[in-house]
């Protein structure tokens, strides 16, 4: 019986850890006072709420849960090309997200401040993962 190899359940578990996250970031980004009032005027921080712009949100709230099974699933050399491309996507917007805050001189939370190093670390360690997959085979 064919086991799978250790490197991609742990891609899998930090994709996982990624997507839960994301998840939170976003519980705690609609509780911040005043957000619940913009999302019901159509508007958050001057961005117009569209159907598109819910689609690109949920398109990037799922790609971690995909990408945890598609580590899972994946043969071996496209499973460590498309996971060290697409943590660098995250990690290179998880980068941006905090300048913007910063740019805009806002109050900048405790949360998005550890969600945003949480998701730095957990797209390099899957860098790293994968990369080192090469070695091992």
């Amino acid at each position: 019986m064919k086991t799978l190899e250790d490197w991609k359940i742990k891609i899998a578990v930090l994709w996982l850890i990624y997507g839960g996250a994301g998840f939170a970031s976003f519980i705690l980004g609609i509780s911040e006072p005043g957000i619940i009032e913009q999302v019901m005027a159509g508007e958050i921080e001057g961005i117009k709420i569209t159907p598109e712009i819910l689609l690109i949100d949920t398109i990037f709230l799922l790609i971690p849960f995909v990408m945890a099974f598609l580590s899972l699933t994946l043969k071996d050399s496209i499973n460590r090309w498309v996971n060290i491309i697409v943590s660098i996507v995250f990690a290179v917007l998880g980068l941006l997200g905090p300048i913007g805050y910063l740019a805009k001189q806002s109050a900048y939370s405790a949360y998005v401040t550890l969600i945003g190093i949480v998701g730095v670390v957990v797209t390099a360690l899957i860098v790293w993962y994968a990369w080192k997959s090469k070695q091992k085979t």
